[in-house]
This record gives structure tokens, sequence and C-alpha cells, in this order.
């Protein structure tokens, strides 16, 4: 009996920091494995650019015309979403509601 309040501590514990730290992880590599040319996306840097290469684990940004970062793939935080895309998910969104 004196065992049951370190487990239920330490289950606690688990489901409190390791799932939501995993679940972020899934879907940073998910985020990575979606990158295409053309996205617009923000690096943990602060960075905006659009995807004009993407190679193994490199990422070339174009941040201007003509200017182009070479940053590694995992420095990508996100995928810009402009209104015209928030629009157009929204609209397939009620169309299969």
């Amino acid at each position: 009996m004196e065992f049951i309040p370190l487990i239920v501590i330490g289950v606690l514990m688990y489901a409190v920091l390791i799932l939501p730290q995993q679940r972020r992880n899934r879907e940073h590599k998910a985020l990575l494995a979606s990158l295409e040319e053309g996205d617009e996306v923000l690096t943990s840097a602060g960075v905006y650019g659009f995807i004009a290469a993407v190679d193994a684990d490199v990422v070339w940004l174009e941040v201007a015309e003509g200017i182009e970062l070479k940053v590694s793939k995992s420095s990508v935080a996100s995928k810009v979403v402009t209104a015209d895309e928030s629009e157009s998910a929204d609209s397939d969104q009620a169309e299969d509601d």
C-alpha cells in the first residue's frame, strides 16, 4: 500500500509531461514530411520565407526576390496559413458538415 502513491505520481508525471511532448514531436515530423516547394514557412529563428527547394535535411528559403537562405529542415517551426487558404479550408469543412 505504501507504493501506490508513488505509482500514481509516476503515472501522472508520464501523462502530464511525456505524452504531450511525444505528440508535439509527431506533429513536427509530420510537418517536416509535408514540406513542398512554394510553401510559406516560419523558422524557429523567426525568419519567414517561401520554400525554393527541399533536400534531404536542407531547405532553401527565398526570403526576398533573389535572396535564398540555406537552413536546416528541422528548423522549420510552422507553415504560414494565408487568409485565402484558411477561408477555403473553412468552406471545405462547412461543405463536409
